[in-house]
């Protein structure tokens, strides 16, 4: 008499054993979608980190722009003083402390990666010149910078203000 067809505990045991089959499935299922959450934010916090070091880095890179770019005006108004003194053919000790000032506050813009944009006979471009001009010229090209007016200045790769210049356009 082995029918289990008459054991009265067959049919819950097949039940039981479907019920947990569908139960491992079920967990299964949830532990995927843990791990899947769980990848997908800890890329998230690596992508925040990486864009927090980004901003921080730039941060520093650039932090001095504000101070550098109200030097400027001083860099200018001193060599306006010397081209003025130079001008009169006038050699004092005053011209040459002001040379000396433009040397150190070359030398501090310079350390602080500051630099003079190229301008003068390069062809124009509108993300480092500023056309406060057009001047017809046979000599060159059009779009090409024939006088700086104010020199430009860049920290590394940005623009600190751009160079104003005068464009020569065709004859």
């Amino acid at each position: 008499m082995n029918d289990t067809s008459n054991d009265p505990n067959a049919p819950q045991t097949e039940t039981v054993d479907e019920s947990l089959a569908q139960e491992v499935l079920r967990l299964r299922a949830e532990l995927a979608d843990a791990k899947d959450r769980a990848l997908r934010s800890q890329a998230e916090a690596e992508n925040m980190r990486k864009r927090l070091r980004r901003e921080m880095d730039d941060e520093r890179k650039y932090a001095l722009l504000p101070l550098l770019a109200e030097l400027l005006p001083v860099v200018d108004n001193v060599g306006r003083a010397i081209e003025s003194a130079e001008k009169t053919h006038a050699e004092s000790p005053v011209v040459e402390g002001f040379k000396m000032v433009a040397q150190q506050l070359s030398s501090v813009l310079e350390k602080h990666q500051c630099t003079k944009i190229p301008a003068l006979h390069k062809p124009f471009d509108p993300h480092l010149h500023q056309a406060i001009a057009q001047q017809p010229s046979k000599e060159f090209p059009p779009n090409t910078v024939l006088v700086v007016a104010q020199e430009g200045y860049q920290v590394q790769e940005r623009v600190l203000r751009p160079a104003q210049v005068i464009v020569s356009t065709s004859p």
